[in-house]
């Protein structure tokens, strides 16, 4: 079975994900980290930003060789866990991932990825793009104030609290308008606001959806 959950920036996707397959003894997948990986890897040879010819990114992205054990995301065998969400990276993840071919090569890593088990797999479009025929479908959502305070709150970015406001809403106009994968509901996805939800309480909605779907 995989559980598809979607959402914009700063939701408490990975959060709530990871607990939900915790608790269903399930996989967790979270399509970010292959972007950031992707991401952190082109950026150890072009520090000073993406590089303007994609083929070299797209060259980059294809020798990416993924292994996740537990809450550890391995490139080439090497650990980047603790590199992945730095504020160098999150300035150029979103456009490494409005690439096409990078989308596609990710795509496919996620679902190489989940055939092994049944999982949890978060991200933009996971419901619509890369398993539209996901046993269950939820989106998760929040206003840019709260995911924006939650993020100031985590303590992993050196950003003002405006700042991380701004740079939300310019990922969200980003994800939203991309030529292909683009953030959007899906028409058989469970939408579910969580600004005024404990992280608990979002999962034990999402877990009830999935008991009810193994009943």
């Amino acid at each position: 079975m995989i559980v598809a959950i979607d959402g914009p920036a700063g939701v408490g996707k990975s959060s709530i994900a990871k607990e939900i397959a915790r608790r269903a003894e399930m996989r967790y997948i979270n399509s970010g980290n292959l972007y950031r990986g992707i991401t952190l890897m082109v950026l150890r040879e072009y520090p000073d930003g993406l590089p303007k010819d994609t083929e070299t990114v797209i060259e980059i992205a294809r020798s990416c060789d993924f292994h996740l054990e537990n809450d550890h995301v391995l490139i080439n065998g090497m650990d980047v866990s603790n590199e992945l969400h730095t504020d160098y990276v999150d300035r150029w993840v979103a456009p490494l991932s409005a690439i096409i071919p990078i989308r596609l090569i990710v795509n496919e890593r996620l679902r190489e990825l989940a055939l092994q088990q049944d999982a949890v797999v978060e991200g933009r479009d996971i419901t619509t793009a890369v398993f539209p025929d996901a046993g269950i479908k939820i989106f998760l959502d929040a206003s840019v104030e709260t995911r924006a305070k939650r993020r100031y709150h985590q303590g992993t970015s050196t950003l003002t609290l405006s700042e991380i406001t701004k740079r939300i809403r310019e990922r969200d106009e980003l994800d939203r308008s991309k030529a292909e994968g683009s953030m959007k509901i899906a028409s058989d996805a469970y939408y579910l606001d969580t600004s005024y939800l404990t992280i608990d309480q979002v999962c034990e909605k999402v877990l009830d959806k999935i008991q009810k779907m193994v009943q």
